[in-house]
């Protein structure tokens, strides 16, 4: 048996050093969740922040809708946390500190309900607190259904030079 993921790439505005994951219909995370902050990925206001090593630009992104847990993705990418989400409505956005949502489809593939997210970063210590005119910075965020579970790193191999630790 093959799963089915779908994988959508694109840009994102970070802008004070993160990006968003929201449902428009209410928060994705309710007051209880674990909100660790692991250096990479958080859970705040009711929305899932990724912090970005830059100050202000694009970074490139991929999502991969996923049926089931997926393995960590192949490749050169220095940290991996995950996090757990709700979707009241079945529409998670990735979009930037102000609002502008990246066109990428929602990953709540399976509608409503609550979702896993593991979050894939490389570059992040490039151009630490910089606004970059070019990209510096990939993530690639799998998204699949599962219950809530606890916030938490899944590797991390370097310290960005702004003295953010992603607990390994």
């Amino acid at each position: 048996m093959s799963d089915h993921v779908e994988t959508a790439r694109a840009t994102v505005f970070a802008e004070y050093h993160l990006f968003r994951i929201s449902d428009p219909a209410g928060p994705v995370v309710a007051d209880d969740v674990d909100g660790t902050d692991n250096g990479l990925v958080m859970a705040t206001d009711g929305s899932i922040e990724i912090m970005t090593g830059i100050h202000t630009g694009e970074v490139d992104l991929t999502v991969a809708r996923c049926e089931h847990e997926p393995e960590p993705a192949a490749g050169n990418w220095e940290e991996i946390a995950e996090i757990s989400l709700h979707s009241p409505s079945g529409k998670v956005i990735v979009h930037a500190l102000m609002g502008d949502e990246a066109d990428v489809p929602t990953l709540a593939a399976s509608g409503a309900g609550d979702y896993r997210l593991r979050v894939h970063a490389r570059g992040r210590d490039t151009a630490v607190d910089v606004a970059v005119e070019e990209i510096v910075e990939w993530y690639l965020i799998q998204c699949w259904p599962a219950p809530a579970g606890p916030a938490g790193a899944g590797q991390s191999k370097r310290r960005l030079r702004r003295g953010t630790t992603c607990k390994a």
